[in-house]
């Protein structure tokens, strides 16, 4: 019988373990974090809920104490555990080295609380390998008391910031809107790209591109200037007006259409073409760095257009290990990193196989990588192969595409990361025109060439880093050999246009970049900020660009308006500074919380508390109306929809935004043909059997019909009569027969045989049921109802309540078996519209989402997003009182024993 507990995060991370150690230990997952904060007031004992702090459920008036509890959904997990700690002798905490996983095993400590005689080991590896496990078994460690304070410190942080502003958004914007510490400064600087965006006024300029040739080698050249003066680009042009720039210190020449064609013509047939300026300049280009979390997750999404989340899954996945063919071998080291640090065995490796498969590559000496990110912290070793031996092509047959793709990535780029410098020869040539038939237009033309040339291909030969944009640089091509004074041929001159382009959107790539440049978050942060912010409606994803919606503009409206030093950038930076400082031991944890949230005028409560009264319900002003100066505005409807109004009391007109419309794009033209556009007829399924009107199909959060009225009627604001189908109906597919029945609801199927009350049946927001006095019992299949007899109603009714199942609703789309789901994959119509599912766990679709055009990887990305984010509701636990935190601090409680 196994006498060692050893306890992971992940079941798979159990499993490769567990094949690395003897019958003397027994492997088990906590399946992440098994307590967290009370989600409020509810689980407190009566007297506590009082507390004006409650709902927070953190002790404000004693030093922030939290209070802690076993989700409903990880009881039956901690039963396992309790049932797994008994004989034995030794319990080792293996969870993941950083904030969240040392805060893990405290709370480990803290919930299975083994005995005095129990040895307890805390463990810490880099990755998952036979040799790396048996050697942190030989050196265990304690707890890190301080990464546990600053994770708890992170945890109540966010807890005070969400709960403290987040209602401030409920009752200004919409319900169910959340204000997160890092999430909101996030949703801030895409809506700010979206303003330049929006302000961003478009210029054209042309140009003209020779194409030349050259001992028999063609090439390009664009124009550089006319009788010596520069031709305007893209970069001379002001970004919100449109007009070139006056503060350059220099004169530049716009080219229009006309004299560029022109001058184009000009060109047929002129000579000589003269190469004018030759200069080359050789240089290096030096490998990028190996990976850390922010850069896989910045290439993999330039590469392969993953999300950071996604990238995360699968690292996770190579991380945790794979079967190569009957061996459990965890393939990378963690993912969760922010350095750049190589172990002394690992650069041995890996110049052993440089200086076999590439030894013209091998430096002298191994190359060592500083990191230049602020406030980098938890300092493991760079994401790298456990064993570069492991080529991609040699394990590839075990891994899924995805895996392939980006372990393919880390293990080129761990390989370059050691390898030589690239040489290259950069070279520039100018190319002069002068001829008379230019004339009267100009004398002369000077066209610029540039090329690169690679004299050594170092660690290109291995790898390439992504680009931001998805443009060529025509610095890479190749130019033949040119020299001053010689002539080269002429193939033709083309005209070309060409428009300013608004500053890009951020992209996952970018926004990390961005939010990393400016210390907000951490690594292992970023993927699920951007997963939060989509999930909220924030932003929306088209391709790699994260568009915002006006959600996102009317929520930065109240915040940054009414509460401006919280939503600046530095101060954020500043909290994650004062996480770094409390992981290091060298900040008081309470003395923090206290000044962020109660300080006198500066703390989260007062200035809430002082503020929230005042603030107006927010609106963006798209523009006025050229004719009567009126303003037209967007708003935020009660379902959470924007939309457009125009007008002052009583003569106010509105009209709907389409969902894919992106605030940069919504101009007052667009506004106005928004609001003079007429809605489009409402499609009919058939007709009310009492009225004879017909019967309209409406669609919120699922199907409904509505009896159509008459333009009096509407006008006269008569409440329309509403008809309810069962939820994954489509009225469409109704006769007019089961239309009629509808129509016809409640139906009385008779008295029931022993209280003579009558029996309803009846059609709700859960589906179809039948109803007698106070009893009410679901109906599987509400076709039944056509046909019920009152014995089969009162045998219904009979059964114990929830006995009876509802009716499977109908699948919009299945998907069948899909590798990582629980059970088969599918589209279903549910209360709050469309949800995939594995029988396991649902995931409602972003809004705006067609369900027949979801993907396979999208279903999986939503599934995944929604295991890792937890159930939105818990259920209520019985307990006699609350799980207070000790009051032992984390550093005496959680002292590990050796």
């Amino acid at each position: 019988m196994a006498k060692k507990l050893v306890i992971v995060e992940s079941p798979a991370k159990a499993r490769t373990i567990g094949s690395y150690l003897g019958s003397d230990y027994e492997v088990q997952a906590s399946i992440g974090h098994i307590r967290d904060l009370m989600p409020n007031a509810k689980g407190l004992p009566a007297e506590l809920r009082k507390k004006w702090w409650s709902d927070y459920a953190v002790d404000v008036d004693n030093d922030f104490e939290p209070f802690y509890e076993v989700p409903a959904e990880k009881l039956a997990q901690v039963r396992k555990l309790r049932e797994s700690m008994k004989g034995k002798d030794t319990l080792v905490l293996a969870t993941d080295e950083d904030r969240e996983g040392e805060a893990i095993s405290w709370h480990l400590l803290e919930v299975l609380k083994p005995g005095k005689t129990v040895k307890i080991k805390r463990i810490a590896f880099h990755e998952i390998t036979k040799e790396a496990i048996l050697r942190a078994l030989d050196h265990p460690r304690d707890v890190d008391t301080n990464l546990v304070e600053a994770q708890e410190t992170r945890r109540i942080l966010d807890r005070l910031y969400g709960y403290t502003l987040s209602p401030v958004l409920w009752s200004r914007v919409t319900k169910n809107l959340s204000a997160g510490r890092v999430q909101s400064p996030a949703v801030k600087l895409i809506v700010e790209r979206e303003i330049l965006r929006r302000n961003f006024r478009s210029a054209s300029y042309w140009d003209l591109v020779a194409h030349l040739r050259s001992d028999q080698t063609d090439f390009s050249a664009e124009l550089k200037s006319i009788d010596g003066t520069r031709v305007a680009n893209g970069s001379d042009f002001d970004d919100n007006t449109g007009e070139l720039k006056t503060s350059r210190g220099q004169k530049v020449v716009l080219l229009d259409e006309p004299k560029a064609k022109a001058l184009a013509e000009g060109c047929k047939g002129a000579k000589p073409w003269r190469v004018t300026r030759v200069e080359a300049t050789e240089g290096q280009e030096k490998p990028a760095p190996p990976f850390m979390t922010t850069t896989l997750q910045q290439d993999a999404n330039r590469k392969f257009g993953f999300s950071a989340d996604r990238t995360m899954r699968i690292a996770q996945t190579l991380y945790e290990g794979v079967d190569l063919g009957g061996e459990q071998v965890g393939l990378i080291t963690y993912m969760r990193t922010d350095s750049l640090t190589l172990s002394g065995e690992a650069l041995g490796r890996l110049r052993d196989l440089i200086g076999q498969e590439y030894p013209d590559c091998l430096p002298d000496k191994p190359v060592h990588y500083t990191n230049k990110v602020k406030n980098a912290q938890e300092a493991h070793e760079a994401i790298r192969p456990t064993d570069v031996k492991r080529r991609p092509q040699l394990i590839g047959k075990f891994l899924s595409e995805d895996q392939l793709k980006l372990y393919t990535l880390i293990w080129q780029r761990t390989v370059a990361c050691q390898m030589k410098p690239a040489r290259v020869l950069r070279t520039e040539a100018d190319i002069t025109l002068e001829s008379p038939s230019l004339a009267p237009h100009a004398k002369s033309l000077t066209f610029l060439s540039t090329g690169k040339q690679i004299l050594f291909e170092g660690f290109l030969r291995v790898y390439s880093e992504g680009r931001d944009d998805d443009a060529a640089d025509p610095r890479e091509r190749k130019l033949p050999r040119l020299k001053e004074g010689l002539e080269v041929e002429s193939l033709g001159t083309d005209p070309i246009g060409h428009s300013t382009k608004p500053p890009a959107r951020y992209t996952d790539a970018t926004l990390i970049k961005k939010l990393e440049e400016l210390g907000i978050g951490r690594p292992s942060t970023y993927a699920s900020i951007i997963a939060v912010i989509v999930d909220r409606g924030y932003v929306r994803k088209a391709g790699k660009q994260l568009i915002p919606s006006f959600k996102a503009f009317l929520t930065m409206e109240v915040l940054q308006k009414n509460f401006e030093e919280l939503m600046d950038l530095g101060f954020t930076a500043r909290m994650d500074e004062a996480l770094d400082e409390i992981s290091e031991g060298k900040a008081n944890s309470k003395s923090y919380l206290k000044d962020f949230f109660l300080a006198e005028g500066t703390g989260l409560k007062t200035i809430v508390d002082d503020r929230k009264k005042e603030i107006p319900y927010p609106a963006f002003l798209v523009g006025q109306l050229p004719e009567t100066g009126e303003q037209v505005l967007v708003r935020n409807g009660k379902d959470g929809a924007p939309f457009l109004q125009i007008g002052e009391e009583g003569q106010k007109r509105y009209a709907n935004i389409p969902e894919d419309l992106a605030p940069a794009d919504l101009t007052i033209e667009k506004a106005i043909e928004l609001l003079n556009q007429k809605a489009a007829p409402a499609e009919s399924v058939g007709f009310d059997p009492t009225t004879g009107r017909r019967l309209l199909l409406k669609n919120r959060q699922g199907f409904y019909l509505e009896v159509e009225r008459t333009p009096e009627e509407i006008e006269n604001k008569v409440k329309p009569t509403w008809i309810s189908v069962p939820p994954g109906v489509d009225p469409r597919q109704l006769s007019q027969e089961e239309l009629n029945f509808f129509c016809n609801l409640p139906k009385e199927i008779g008295k029931h045989p022993e209280t003579n009350q009558p029996i309803l049946f009846k059609v709700g927001k859960f589906g179809a049921y039948i109803e007698s006095g106070e009893e009410r019992r679901t109906v599987a299949d509400w076709r039944a109802a056509l046909t019920m007899t009152v014995p089969e109603a009162a045998e219904i009714l009979s059964q114990p309540k929830f006995r009876t199942a509802r009716a499977a609703p109908s699948a919009l789309k299945e998907f069948g078996e899909l590798a990582g789901a629980a059970g088969p994959v599918k589209v279903l119509s549910g209360r709050f519209g469309p949800y995939v599912t594995d029988g396991e766990t649902n995931a409602t679709l972003p809004r705006g989402t067609d369900p027949a055009a979801l993907s396979q990887e999208q279903a999986l990305e939503l599934l995944a997003r929604k295991r890792e984010a937890g159930p939105s509701v818990r259920k209520p636990i019985k307990k006699k009182a609350p799980a207070k935190k000790s009051a032992a601090k984390p550093k005496a409680a959680a002292k590990a024993k050796k």
